[in-house]
């Protein structure tokens, strides 16, 4: 039987045959080469990937413990071999030649040069031996600059071009074009040195007509462009009617951005409710145009158009429409410098304009005129005083703080409590003997105890008994907090005193004696004494007890985290446990805490005193007994109270600001526009800083601004800040206080 002729079976459907697969592997794109992925050759869709030789990492090789294998033997070669090959997108990425070069053209369109030389930079890259030639941009060429040759692979001597072929002081034709190569950057001739080609010397740039005019035109060449001008020729030029000396443009170069600001106000009747509002009033000495500016103040309830009157000439009297066909008026007519003074009230645009202050550039001017302007004048309104009603008089239902809260607010919430008062003052009574005032002959002998609660104000009453009296005894007012009638206030500590008449409830007494407590009380004499050396103990030991680590502790009773307790702080730890010592307790006992006595306790310090002593041969060592002494202690511990005070306040003051202007971009040229319509000049002051704050709505106290300026720019005058390094020492050290823990 003859073979079938596959070739022979017309292709198409139901005559194909099916043929059997010789081999079922699936093909590898990809293979690894010195740990770096590449296509193989067979059924790349692309060409094959350059290599380059790089030298063979020790790693690599494999040498076994025995000495010399078989395998070894069989390879000498390649165990031999220094250097292997890489792909030249992954050994030299980013490696790229750079040459400067010239190039002559032809100019055919004038008659006052015949050629113009054209400077390029050429940039040849490893990677893929591909190049391109940018052309350097010059001002006022008249011709089209910028990428000369897109980066591909160019045609060379030799085929492509390759780096060989590029050498200072060669010629480079690319496409019809001969570019002759000046000099390379200095890593350029570092790679050719390395291949042991050592680039020539650096040409000078040739130099044609056009760039000859441009080096004259700027003052490098000795020829000068114009004939200089004397006094005769303007004198001439002046007689036959002509000339360039122009009045205004001279006033304009000498004193361009020269401006004089008067802060003024006007009291406007027009409205309902009596406005006075303030302005200011910008001359320009440039060309004695003026501007009128409306400082609108925060939340007026006027449309922000801060132009009261646009910039230009401004006539005397009355504002009136000029007409084409009107005549323009004189000078005379137009404001001048002259008509602005402090304390006086010129009349624009129909309004009369109280001026009250001007900024220091005005004041400088008018000095070296030979006019004093007088000091600022006060223009502030008296703030609106208010009427605030009477407080209705307490009707006897529920507590006072009760019926206080329907006061204050439409809809009362239940009265808080003083815990720290209550804390404080837990269990203090005072008592006080009394008898009814000018009673009746059946009540003189009768006797009544109050007792006032420290604590929360009450008071109570109650009547001993008596023998033979006749008349119920007991209690006689229910604790609780009662109005004194003779004030018409609540009752204070300042109301029992001895020979005092109160009034409760239509009743009155006459305050007779008090007993030994309150007397000592009143006078200041009653202060619990405790054992310091016992209450030092009982503390370390609570402290351990209530946390495993000293760390915990310590985090405990640092309120704000600063790494140090100070004299508020380490008291509140003493309040926690109950004793209520003194001042001078306290700080006796806090300086046993501080080993270095320098007003405040570190976490170091904190430990030493915490926690015991380890196993060593002074372990018997008995700790030294409680100074008594506290010297100028207290001095330290309210210094460092008060630098902590304020540290936290520049701290927050810097934050503060911090977020004005770095989280809000729009503010920081806000900002600048602020300062430059506040002044001319580069510095500003720190009321200035505040000022612009508060325009853009930022209200900041002018204590918190100098905490700011002097945090982002130590010794700095607050007077003369430059508000541009200002702005930017903000941006920058935004990120350097840490977040609040």
């Amino acid at each position: 039987m003859e073979a079938l002729d596959v070739s022979a079976i017309p292709n198409l459907p139901g005559f194909s045959v099916r043929t059997k697969k010789k081999n079922y592997g699936r093909c590898h794109t990809f293979q690894m080469v010195n740990g770096v992925r590449i296509e193989q050759s067979e059924g790349m869709t692309f060409d094959k990937p350059k290599f380059v030789k790089v030298p063979l990492s020790l790693d690599t090789k494999r040498v076994g413990s025995m000495g010399a294998t078989t395998v070894q033997e069989d390879f000498k070669d390649h165990v031999k071999a220094e250097v292997t090959e890489a792909p030249a997108w992954d050994v030299l990425d980013r490696h790229v030649l750079r040459f400067y070069g010239q190039f002559q053209e032809s100019v055919v369109e004038t008659n006052l040069e015949n050629f113009r030389i054209r400077h390029c930079v050429i940039m040849y890259y490893l990677e893929d031996d591909t190049c391109h030639i940018t052309e350097r941009k010059v001002e006022n060429s008249g011709m089209p600059q910028g990428q000369l040759l897109r980066r591909h692979r160019c045609p060379g001597p030799n085929g492509y071009l390759n780096w060989e072929d590029l050498r200072v002081g060669g010629e480079l034709h690319v496409y019809g074009r001969v570019i002759q190569i000046l000099d390379c950057d200095e890593w350029t001739r570092n790679f050719f040195s390395q291949q042991g080609q050592e680039q020539e010397e650096a040409l000078e740039p040739a130099m044609d007509s056009f760039a000859e005019t441009q080096f004259e035109i700027g003052g490098g060449g000795r020829k000068k462009v114009h004939q200089p001008r004397s006094y005769e020729t303007v004198y001439r030029e002046q007689r036959m009617g002509g000339g360039h000396i122009n009045a205004n443009m001279q006033q304009f170069m000498e004193w361009d951005r020269k401006v004089c600001r008067f802060y003024a106000v006007f009291d406007d009747l027009s409205t309902p409710q009596f406005e006075r509002r303030p302005f200011e009033i910008l001359y320009f000495l440039a060309d004695d145009t003026v501007e009128i500016k409306e400082k609108y103040p925060l939340n007026c309830g006027r449309d922000p158009f801060p132009i009261f009157f646009r910039r230009g000439k401004l006539a005397h009297g009355q504002a009136k429409v000029m007409g084409p066909l009107d005549r323009e008026r004189k000078k005379d007519e137009m404001i001048g410098l002259q008509d602005f003074e402090i304390g006086g009230s010129p009349e624009l645009l129909g309004q009369r304009f109280f001026i009250y202050d001007a900024d220091a550039f005005t004041r400088q001017y008018y000095a070296q005129l030979g006019i004093a302007l007088a000091e600022a004048v006060d223009v502030r309104l008296p703030e609106r005083t208010v009427p605030r009603p009477k407080t209705p008089p307490y009707t006897g239902y529920g507590t006072w703080d009760d019926s206080m809260g329907s006061v204050h607010t439409l809809m009362p919430k239940p009265p808080k409590k003083d815990q720290v008062k209550l804390f404080e003052h837990e269990g203090k009574i005072l008592r006080f003997t009394a008898q009814i005032y000018k009673a009746k002959p059946e009540d003189a002998d009768r006797l009544f105890i109050l007792n006032y609660h420290v604590f929360d104000d009450t008071l109570s009453i109650h009547e001993p008994p008596q023998r033979n009296m006749g008349i119920m005894t007991g209690k006689f007012l229910e604790k609780g907090i009662h109005l004194n009638q003779e004030t018409g206030r609540l009752f204070q500590m300042e109301d029992f005193l001895p020979g005092k008449i109160i009034k409760v409830y239509n009743r009155e007494f006459e305050i007779l004696d008090m007993d030994e407590y309150t007397r000592k009380y009143l006078d200041g004499g009653v202060q619990r004494h405790f054992d310091l050396e016992a209450v030092l103990q009982k503390l370390r030991e609570g402290m351990r007890q209530q946390y495993p680590l000293a760390r915990d502790i310590f985090r405990k009773f640092d309120a704000d985290h600063d790494g140090v307790l100070t004299k508020t702080e380490f008291k509140n730890a003493l309040i926690k446990w109950g004793f209520q010592v003194t001042e001078e307790e306290a700080l006796l006992i806090m300086k046993a805490f501080d080993s270095r006595k320098d007003g405040q306790i570190s976490y170091n310090e904190f430990c030493d005193c915490l926690i015991d002593e380890d196993y060593t041969n002074a372990m018997m060592k008995v700790r030294p007994k409680l100074d008594q002494d506290v010297g100028n202690y207290p001095d330290l511990a309210q210094t460092k109270l008060e630098e902590r005070d304020e540290r936290e306040k520049i701290r927050s003051a810097v934050k503060a600001i911090g977020d004005v202007i770095y989280k809000h971009n729009t503010n920081f040229m806000r900002l600048l526009k602020e300062f430059a319509h506040l002044t001319h000049e580069n510095t500003v002051g720190c009321e200035q800083i505040t000022k612009a704050l508060n325009t853009i709505g930022q209200s900041f106290s002018l204590e918190d601004v100098q905490r700011c300026v002097a945090y982002v720019l130590p010794d700095v005058d607050f007077e003369q800040v430059e508000y541009v390094a200002f702005l930017k020492a903000v941006v920058s050290s935004f990120h350097d206080l840490s977040a609040s823990r």
